[in-house]
């Protein structure tokens, strides 16, 4: 819930930063081993998570696009011709 918080503040990402940073010290004082590997992809991925506190946009557009190439490509029943499918994606939603 703490690390919800943190998220849903409209906050610069310096200070995100800081907030996470405290975060991690906390749940690295559990000591429970699964904690750590989550808080190991967090470090790992922490430029992307922190542009979420700059730009407070998601990627919802690229998640509807693929939902509409998965609703596409199962209509045409799979993917015989990449070349073809692509043509048509290119023809139907550009």
């Amino acid at each position: 819930m703490e690390l919800r918080r943190i998220f849903n503040q409209k906050i610069y990402p310096t200070k995100a930063l800081r907030k996470m940073n405290k975060w991690y010290e906390k749940v690295m004082a559990l000591g429970n081993i699964y904690f750590r590997s989550v808080i190991k992809t967090f470090k790992k991925h922490a430029p992307t998570i922190l542009n979420s506190f700059r730009q407070r946009s998601t990627n919802a557009s690229a998640e509807a696009f693929n939902f509409k190439v998965k609703i596409f490509r199962s209509q045409m029943r799979g993917v015989r011709d990449r070349n073809f499918f692509i043509f048509r994606l290119v023809k139907l939603y550009a």
